[in-house]
């Protein structure tokens, strides 16, 4: 790739542009997810590249950008891997999942911000209660999949478990 990478900034206005229109399961601009995301990514310590594909972490899977644009975008190979480990696919076993993120060096930060701000009381507080109950049971148990434990430790690298 000859382009200079996309940086956070780049994201941003990609993954806002991309999203446009687009809300999440109580009614509110995606966007906001896709910045908290990226911002709890910040708070933990994450890298350019994580930061980035944390703007983009959700991009392929609602099809908002396809798997061509991925693969061709001006992003560096980490950042494309990121976003394809924390992309889910249609039919994947909730285990195959979480190992493909424990396997990509810096996806497990990214998704670690992403349950958290899914997992977010307030957030889910605007829900109905079925809805908020199924959701943070398979929250619940994606973190426990990917050993996020109620009192995990921050990963100032953003990599697999050690």
């Amino acid at each position: 790739m000859n382009a200079t990478p996309l940086g956070p900034a780049e994201a941003e206005s990609l993954a806002r542009a991309a999203h446009e229109g687009q809300t999440d399961k109580a009614g509110r601009p995606y966007a906001e997810h896709l910045a908290a995301v990226a911002d709890g990514v910040r708070a933990r310590g994450g890298d350019a590249e994580q930061i980035t594909a944390a703007w983009l972490h959700d991009a392929v899977e609602d099809g908002v950008l396809s798997e061509e644009w991925l693969e061709g975008a001006a992003l560096t190979e980490r950042t494309r891997a990121v976003v394809r480990a924390v992309t889910k696919r249609a039919g994947e076993d909730p285990g195959a999942y979480a190992r493909r993120i424990l396997d990509t060096p810096g996806a497990l930060l990214v998704k670690e911000a992403d349950l958290a701000h899914n997992a977010d009381p307030a957030r889910l507080a605007a829900l109905d209660e079925p809805t908020r109950r199924r959701l943070t049971e398979k929250y619940a148990r994606m973190r426990a999949l990917l050993g996020l434990g109620a009192q995990a430790a921050v990963r100032r690298d953003g990599d697999a478990r050690r």
